[in-house]
């Protein structure tokens, strides 16, 4: 088994990868960017990737879900969370720190810390927080926002510990391989899907969160990207708790299949987030239509 990962090593998504009960024994590849690890994916050249999806504080990681949403098909097997925390490593101290380096996801993190210690200091962007870390070594950039395992990986002092702006900082990441069969359901998993609607019909969207609402499937993200067809063209990547096995999860997607112009199931896998799942209304539990299913098998065989 070999994984692809976003490399270098010393990256928050290598961290996150040794927490990922399908890698434990395999090898893992690192990679330069996003696109080069789902690409090695769809080409065989490895058994699966892993990447960065979201950040609680920033969102989508938007190079992810782009590649999901376009591109020959993949799917999600599992995920993993991953607190995230930084540091400012650097030769230099503060006052003499003139460059900053990382990845934007991580940038956009250390807003606060950079306008009040560094509000002079030009940011630059890397492919990864460890790669950033690296070119300070290399003498490219005065320092480097990263987690601390990659400043010590490199021998980089740290000049600032627990730069985030929000102290419970969050990563979620993806196990991805080619369109398999899904996991077992785990009873707390996520189905992630991308719809295409038709753009010029009104409630269009909201035909879509019908299809979901009335079988009691919550749903726990929505994001639009655009789909390069033009202004106003849009794809919408949903998460949705519940599994491909679930009889009201099926029932939705066959409703979303009939009133949209496309949907593409990117997989569904147990949740890495210890949050229970939202119960369904009263009425809409799998064993609601297990029930409601074998009252119709009655009726149309002759029975009552």
């Amino acid at each position: 088994m070999e994984f692809a990962y976003l490399g270098p090593r010393g990256t928050f998504t290598e961290a996150a990868l040794r927490r990922l009960p399908a890698a434990k024994g395999a090898t893992a590849t690192p990679m330069p960017s996003i696109v080069d690890v789902l690409d090695a994916v769809r080409r065989g050249d490895v058994d699966a990737g892993f990447v960065p999806i979201e950040n609680s504080q920033e969102g989508t990681v938007t190079l992810t879900v782009d590649e999901l949403v376009g591109g020959d098909p993949l799917v999600i097997v599992g995920e993993v969370v991953l607190p995230v925390t930084f540091v400012l490593a650097s030769e230099k101290p503060l006052a003499e720190i003139a460059t900053v380096a990382s990845m934007p996801v991580a940038i956009a993190q250390v807003r606060r810390f950079l306008r009040r210690e560094l509000p002079n200091a030009v940011v630059h962007q890397a492919l990864s927080t460890a790669q950033a870390a690296q070119r300070v070594v290399d003498g490219e950039f005065d320092a480097a926002v990263c987690p601390p395992f990659a400043a010590e990986a490199v021998g980089l002092p740290v000049q600032a510990y627990d730069i985030g702006d929000y102290a419970n900082a969050e990563t979620r990441f993806v196990h991805v391989v080619r369109p398999t069969s899904p996991p077992e359901p785990s009873g707390n998993d996520i189905t992630s899907l991308v719809v295409y609607i038709d753009y010029d019909r009104v409630g269009a969207l909201l035909g879509v969160l019908t299809e979901l609402a009335v079988r009691g499937i919550n749903l726990t993200r929505i994001e639009s990207r655009p789909t390069g067809e033009g202004l106003g063209r849009y794809a919408f990547f949903l998460d949705c708790t519940g599994h491909l096995a679930d009889a009201r999860m099926g029932e939705a997607l066959m409703g979303l299949r009939r009133i949209c112009a496309d949907v593409r199931y990117l997989g569904s896998y147990p949740r890495g987030h210890s949050d229970l799942p939202v119960p369904p209304p009263e009425g809409l539990s799998d064993a609601d239509f297990a029930d409601a299913a074998a009252w119709l098998d009655r009726l149309r065989g002759g029975g009552a």
